[in-house]
């Protein structure tokens, strides 16, 4: 009997020795996946870490890059806007230019003779009154500005050239300065000069000189010469140097330019003149 109770207390010892073991297998296994994870929740505050630091860092450059991009685009639409803004003033001014234009007739013709070599050299054209032509027309060319017209036949016109010294043409320096008469230097077969410039008046070398419009022998903006420099001319004013565009030694054809309304205007001013 006794025997019997030591074996029956060796089964319940046993038996609770297997239970606890369970238990503490259990317990281990719930800790492990605990930590398990505790540490994947670690692992991923650190890979979320990572990511959004990343993030910044890329946004940044990105940032930088848009606002690069964004600079260029700016910059290109403001170059636009200015090339639009030139457009219409060179529209306008070519409309304005037009319209001035637009009052004057154009006849092409050949050069029958020129003379060079003296102060008051002279062209003679193939066109006269038969084809429409009357005195105090101007001469161009392709170069520019050539002279005037003085007297007309039937079939050929008679003209003074800008190489006269009896010539004078009204001209404006660039598209909008000073208007000043411009004469030929009586020497050379390229330079004359813009006489009457007030001394307070800067000129730049390099200026493009055109008609005025202030008359009725030619259109606006028809160019002349390129100025050169500043002069003393008397003690009032000063006189600046020009080069004429107009190449006289290799000149063939030309075109007579006339003003329709030359006529009314001459009458105008006459009986302005005669009222006074």
């Amino acid at each position: 009997m006794p025997r019997s109770k030591e074996t029956g207390t060796l089964i319940f010892t046993a038996a609770v020795f297997i239970v606890m073991e369970v238990a503490a297998l259990a317990l281990l296994s719930h800790s492990a996946t605990l930590q398990n994870i505790w540490l994947n929740r670690f692992s991923h505050r650190i890979m979320a870490l990572n990511w959004q630091t990343g993030e910044n860092v890329r946004g940044h450059f990105k940032l930088r890059e848009q606002n690069e991009q964004l600079a260029a685009e700016n910059f290109a639409l403001r170059e636009e806007l200015r090339r639009y803004q030139e457009l219409d003033r060179l529209e306008e001014e070519e409309a304005h230019l037009a319209a001035a234009k637009g009052r004057f007739t154009y006849i092409p013709a050949t050069i029958v003779k020129m003379s060079r070599n003296s102060l008051h050299n002279y062209i003679i054209l193939d066109k006269g009154s038969d084809d429409g032509v009357y005195p105090h027309s101007g001469i161009i060319s392709e170069q520019g500005v050539v002279g005037v017209v003085q007297a007309v036949g039937r079939r050929y016109s008679y003209g003074l050239t800008l190489m006269n010294s009896f010539l004078s043409v009204s001209a404006r320096v660039g598209r909008d300065g000073l208007v000043a008469p411009l004469v030929w230097d009586g020497v050379s077969t390229r330079r004359g000069f813009l006489k009457g410039v007030p001394p307070h008046m800067e000129i730049p070398e390099g200026e493009t000189v055109y008609t005025s419009g202030f008359s009725f022998v030619f259109p606006p903006d028809i160019p002349i010469a390129v100025t050169q420099g500043v002069s003393k001319e008397d003690g009032a004013t000063n006189s600046v140097a020009v080069e004429l565009l107009q190449d006289f030694s290799s000149l063939r054809y030309v075109t007579i330019v006339q003003n329709p309304s030359r006529a009314e205007i001459t009458a105008l001013e006459k009986e302005r003149e005669e009222a006074q």
